[in-house]
């Protein structure tokens, strides 16, 4: 399908119309124009009201695995010590990101139909005492969503570890307070609730984490370094992309002027439609427990009478489009993204029609 007529995959989500209208205009050079510094300064501000938090925040240009490895290769050095917090296959990613960086990193790990517990994972932080810990906010290959995050933190700066949360495909859509998590290095992609192009990618980077970047000093392509002082100072390490910063501007004005309250109500409103309806056709949630389940995607087992490539050309013939799943998850595992501009309930009621039809009719 080049266009889904009715699109739940779990991102890159739809994009509205008028985010899209921001590829319609013709800018001049970034790296010229007072008027796109003024852009990124806007978005500083806005991003820092949807995280809540007054850490500095970085925009760059690359799908949001770019700041992943961003924030490994600024904050670690080859033996140096991380822990992967992990309940999912993100969680465990860091780990085996950090081991190609020649990183000394262990994994604190919980099943993937789970979520973190704190207290295991002080006593392996107490233990281990690594520099840095890295935790998933949204498994988006599980549909959980890691709820301890406040605990986590606590625990990384009593052991003076940096402390590293991928919220790729929650910020915006699960209620998420950075400062409050005393999360160091917090990192949010373009294409899930913001609902745009995956072309940016967003950071935000405490003081603390500056300190360890600037004496690690990397040099590469996704250095942080390089973008501490945008846009104070009027230079860039390459090129930006204006049409998706401005994007980026009407997103995020789009999730302010919604509210914050009101867009975590409208995302948990589409994900309890989703379980619900689920369960009335039949399907099985993967979570053990319902209160693991993120607002922003949700994980079912494929039915038992389909393969996952059978189930998935059904839906498609009738236009439907959700996500399938990798590693040990992959045909066992189907996902439904409601995030963004899919948080919406008449989309989510239309797709599990189809799906109970598909389901009736073998």
């Amino acid at each position: 399908m080049e266009h889904y007529k009715i699109g739940l995959v779990p991102g890159p989500v739809s994009i509205p119309k008028e985010f899209r209208s921001a590829w319609e205009n013709d800018y001049a050079s970034s790296d010229l124009e007072d008027e796109f510094f003024e852009l990124y300064r806007q978005n500083q501000i806005l991003t820092q009201k949807l995280l809540r938090t007054k850490n500095k925040i970085v925009i760059t240009l690359g799908e949001a695995m770019s700041i992943l490895w961003a924030s490994l290769k600024c904050t670690l050095r080859q033996g140096e010590k991380m822990l992967a917090i992990s309940s999912g296959l993100f969680g465990s990613g860091f780990a085996e990101m950090a081991g190609a960086l020649g990183v000394n990193a262990e994994i604190c790990e919980f099943p993937f139909d789970k979520i973190p517990e704190p207290q295991k994972i002080y006593e392996h932080v107490k233990k281990f005492r690594p520099k840095v810990i890295t935790a998933v906010h949204c498994e988006t290959p599980s549909g959980t969503v890691t709820t301890c995050l406040n605990e986590i933190g606590n625990i990384a700066r009593e052991f003076n570890a940096l402390f590293i949360v991928d919220f790729v495909s929650s910020a915006g859509g699960v209620e998420l307070d950075v400062d409050e998590a005393k999360i160091d290095i917090g990192l949010l992609g373009s294409q899930k609730v913001l609902s745009i192009t995956p072309s940016i990618s967003v950071s935000s980077i405490s003081q603390r984490a500056w300190e360890v970047i600037n004496e690690i000093n990397y040099v590469g392509y996704e250095s942080y370094k390089d973008w501490q002082e945008v846009p104070e100072k009027k230079f860039m390490p390459y090129t930006h992309d204006w049409q998706s910063m401005k994007a980026l501007n009407l997103s995020l004005s789009k999730i302010l002027n919604e509210g914050l309250e009101n867009s975590f109500a409208r995302h948990s409103k589409a994900a309890e439609l989703c379980r619900n309806t689920g369960y009335e056709i039949g399907l099985k949630l993967f979570p053990k427990d319902e209160k693991y389940s993120s607002p922003t995607v949700t994980a079912f087992y494929v039915p038992e009478k389909f393969t996952w490539k059978d189930f998935d050309s059904k839906l498609r013939e009738k236009g439907l489009a959700v996500g399938g799943n990798y590693g040990e998850l992959a045909g066992k595992i189907f996902r439904i993204g409601h995030m963004g501009s899919q948080a919406d309930e008449n989309l989510v009621q239309k797709g599990m029609n189809i799906i109970k039809e598909v389901l009736q009719r073998g």
